[in-house]
């Protein structure tokens, strides 16, 4: 078959500013077809149609990466698509990711302005064995498309009634065809549709569509309007204390669709573009608002769901689907931290954190895949990693707990999945990064750097987690992974493990004194149990210094970096009941008090819609912001009690250890592993406790309850145990 890399890439020629470019080309076949293969791609999204008549069934294709380095292709079978006869190829780009938040970044000085292009063949094999390939070039031909604007943040503009009648021959361009790659990540769908929950006024006087959960997607919508009319959509996440539709926190993002009407009727939706939101707001809308005419439709990378949980809480059942919704609103090629404001960057700290509750929830390997090499390739060349992959031009060189992922991500997929050969592709880039740590210290501790810290905590200004402890906290903790990963792979690591012995030397004595974390917050204390920093003898009393920090306080005070680690610290350390009550607390700050106020999503602060109804600051306040739900890999591991082996990756040996909780009447949850379903259930009832494991086949395991440990082979198994045994 012919490939993409004998086409031609080609552009409009002209600068359309934020419009699409449709891109035509008719041709006929003779004879009878067999097979025939699309393969496309584009800077910028592109949409492809034959025949008038949709292509593949995947949405704002290729995708994000940096596309100086690495653009993916997507390859479709479209025989049923062709006829022998006359056909025509329709391909639109719009402006897509190329053009993101800030514009010089993405121009390249070979494509200049705010153009887009095009990269395309169409491959034929005919019944009696012979084949042709149709490939962009200069016989294809352009013309301006009826989306006048296109853009991530802003919406599209759409006009209904714009024909250009002028069709200009493509414009072939010299750009390279080294960066095309197949498609690495999941394919981008439409995975749900929505129907409108309520239609309401509100104290504004405007009108108002709820569907009840918020969501990143778009709206399928019908609408008749007169010739040159133009309606708008507007969309938000949430209301304001007095039930007012509420924008400010999008920032400079419009999030609008902009339909402008030719007197007949539509079914429309957009193609260049995603928002966030729950609500939807009409405006200058020209029919009567009905809710049948609206329908929000999910999208994110296509991933099979594999993780479930539920307990006899219905707020903590709800916490669960928030941290789900959370993860599909922002797994959209990258990991998100948000999609609804100017920003919906691949935060790599907020992906570090979530990554292992990412992996059980959902089968994202390929979509780590994808994004780990994007890291890889966005890698300083002294090690250091960006804040943000696909990188931005203002990003800064490196933060602890961020750049780490460089490191934690690809061990966690290796852990949930087996796959070595990721671990292996991926393992330079893990050692340049804790390399680029090692050559920056001073007395084996990490020195300098600019960091963001335990971002959004909640200790005050007064005694926050140092950026010293933490650097040099995660200095040790991707040292300690970079040594394991090395020994999977065969590899040698003895300078490695010299290091971490001298750093964590270093780091006790520098930062625990008489049993005591000197900086005395819960994030440090969570911090230091879970990276193994505190010598044995004195783990007790930082685990109990904890305690006291929580009782003293109340709450939790952990931000993005002390939070993933707090209960376990509290559950490793015989403080489960504790880690429970964190958990289950309803009032501010707790994972359920944005429960009870209503959210469906996880929020970006404790406090994103304080008890006062007023909201956090516009300048930084999403309500789709997955980071605090990796509270689940501790409902997963703990409550329900699934644990992997390190040693046995992919769940090819499990340790069930579920710790119960006399405030629950049952939790159950499930894990589709590698090896099978993996379940784990307990249910209180009349002073017994009834365990159920289900192990798969091929699969060894232990279970932990009651005081024993019981071997368990393939299959469902059930014990009852008396509570005060």
């Amino acid at each position: 078959m012919e490939s993409i890399f004998t086409a031609q890439w080609i552009k409009f020629p002209l600068d359309l500013d934020e419009g699409a470019a449709a891109f035509l080309l008719d041709f006929t076949l003779e004879k009878p077809v067999q097979k025939a293969t699309l393969q496309a791609t584009a800077l910028g999204i592109y949409t492809a149609e034959i025949n008038a008549r949709q292509v593949g069934g995947e949405v704002l294709a290729p995708g994000w990466t940096n596309y100086r380095k690495r653009l993916q292709y997507q390859t479709y079978d479209v025989t049923d698509l062709l006829a022998q006869g006359k056909n025509n190829i329709s391909i639109e780009v719009g402006r897509g990711w190329r053009m993101h938040a800030r514009e010089k970044d993405w121009l390249q000085p070979d494509l200049p302005g705010k153009s887009t292009a095009l990269i395309a063949t169409l491959s034929v094999d005919f019944a009696d064995g012979t084949s042709t390939t149709f490939r962009t070039g200069g016989d294809w031909l352009c013309k301006e498309s009826k989306t006048r604007g296109s853009n991530i943040y802003n919406g599209e503009i759409y006009d209904a009634g714009f024909e250009d009648r002028f069709l200009r021959p493509a414009q072939v361009i010299d750009y390279p065809h080294e960066i095309l790659m197949p498609l690495q990540g999941e394919r981008i769908v439409e995975t749900e549709r929505l129907p409108v929950q309520k239609i309401f006024t509100t104290p504004e006087g405007e009108l108002v569509l709820d569907f009840g959960q918020v969501l990143t997607g778009y709206v399928a919508f019908r609408i008749k309007s007169k010739k040159g009319s133009t309606a708008i959509l507007r969309h938000a996440e949430t209301l304001d204390t007095a039930g007012n539709f509420y924008t400010a926190n999008l920032r400079t993002a419009k999030q609008e669709i902009v339909f402008i009407g030719d007197g007949e009727a539509h079914s429309f939706k957009p193609r260049f573009s995603f928002q966030g939101f729950r609500y939807i707001q009409p405006k200058n809308w020209p029919c009567e608002v009905k809710a049948e005419d609206f329908e929000a439709i999910v999208v994110h990378s296509e991933m099979k769901r594999t993780g479930y949980f539920e307990s006899s809480s219905p707020l903590l059942n709800r916490l669960f689907e928030n941290i789900v919704w959370g993860q599909r609103g922002n797994f959209l090629d990258v990991p998100t931290d948000c999609p609804q404001r100017d920003e919906r960057l691949g935060w790599t700290g907020d992906a570090q954190v979530f990554v292992r509750t990412a992996s059980y929830i959902y089968d994202c390997e390929r979509f780590f895949d994808k994004w780990l090499a994007d890291l890889a390739s966005e890698q300083y060349a002294n090690g250091a990693v960006p804040h943000v992959i696909p990188r931005m031009h203002w990003d800064g060189e490196a933060s602890c707990g961020w750049a780490d992922a460089a490191v934690i991500c690809p061990w966690q997929i290796y852990l949930t999945y087996g796959s070595k050969e990721l671990l292996a592709r991926q393992f330079s880039s893990m050692c340049a990064w804790v390399d680029y740590m090692r050559a920056r210290t001073v007395g084996d501790l990490w020195e300098g750097g600019d960091h963001f810290g335990d971002w959004v905590h909640l200790d005050g200004n007064g005694n926050p987690t140092t950026k010293y402890f933490l650097q040099n906290a995660y200095f040790a903790y991707s040292a300690s992974i970079v040594i394991k990963a090395g020994k999977v792979l065969g590899l040698d690591v003895s300078g490695y493990e010299d290091q971490l012995a001298r750093t964590k030397t270093a780091f006790a004595k520098e930062f625990i004194q008489d049993g005591k974390v000197l900086c005395n917050t819960q994030s440090a204390c969570a911090i230091a149990l879970y990276f193994d920093l505190v010598p044995a003898a004195q783990k007790q009393s930082v685990a109990a210094q904890l305690e006291n920090l929580i009782k003293t306080k109340g709450h939790m005070t952990t931000g993005f970096l002390g939070t993933p680690y707090l209960l376990h610290a509290l559950s490793q350390s015989g403080r489960a009941q504790m880690a429970y009550d964190l958990l289950l607390r309803e009032e501010y700050p707790s994972w359920l008090y944005s429960v009870k106020a209503g959210a469906t999503t996880i929020w970006e602060h404790w406090d994103g819609m304080k008890p006062d109804g007023t909201m956090w600051d516009v300048s930084m306040n999403s309500f789709n912001h997955y980071a605090y739900g990796c509270v689940a890999d501790w409902m997963f591991g703990v409550a329900a009690g699934i644990e992997l082996d390190e040693e046995n990756p992919a769940f090819a040996v499990v340790r069930f250890k579920p710790q119960t909780t006399a405030r629950l009447d049952y939790v159950k949850a499930s894990i589709d592993t590698r090896h099978g379903l993996v379940q784990s259930a307990w249910a209180r009832k009349d002073g017994v406790t009834l365990y159920t494991f289900t192990v798969p086949d091929g699969v060894s395991a232990t279970a932990e309850f009651g005081g024993r440990t019981v071997l368990l082979n393939a299959g469902e198994h059930s014990f009852s145990i008396q509570d005060d045994e």
